[in-house]
Parts: structure tokens; C-alpha cells; sequence
């Protein structure tokens, strides 16, 4: 999932440099407003990870569909 959102941002000028420090920055300020519990899932996507959601997994998942 990361690879290809840094595709998308490097087709669109970034450097892959300033690709990953965007993605970076936006986990970081997701980890922000988010509760600690929830740190660890967004880490897990960032290593190329598929997190272990638990019964947050099916919320989250229907709500999948908004971010395509």
C-alpha cells in the first residue's frame, strides 16, 4: 500500500525523498489525533505490514470503499 502511494506521488513530480517524507508526515499527524492503541496498526502499514485490526478491522473495512 505504501509503495504505491509513493508510485502515485512520484508521478505526480515528487522526488522519491520528498514522496517518503510526505507519507511520513501524514502518519505522523494520523498517530496525533489518533489513541496510542491505534499506533501500532498504522506502523504496521508503514513497514508494508497488513495490521492486525481485530473487531476494529470490520468497522474499518466498510469504510474501505471511501478511499478508492
Amino acid at each position: 500500500m505504501i509503495n504505491e502511494l509513493k508510485i502515485r506521488l512520484t508521478g505526480l513530480g515528487l522526488s522519491d525523498e520528498m514522496a517518503t517524507k510526505a507519507i511520513e508526515t501524514v502518519a505522523d499527524f494520523t498517530k496525533s489525533k489518533l489513541p496510542d492503541a491505534l499506533h501500532g496498526p498504522i506502523d504496521d502499514v508503514m513497514a508494508g505490514k497488513t495490521p492486525e485490526l481485530g473487531k476494529l478491522g470490520g468497522l474499518l473495512g466498510g469504510l474501505g470503499g471511501l478511499f478508492k
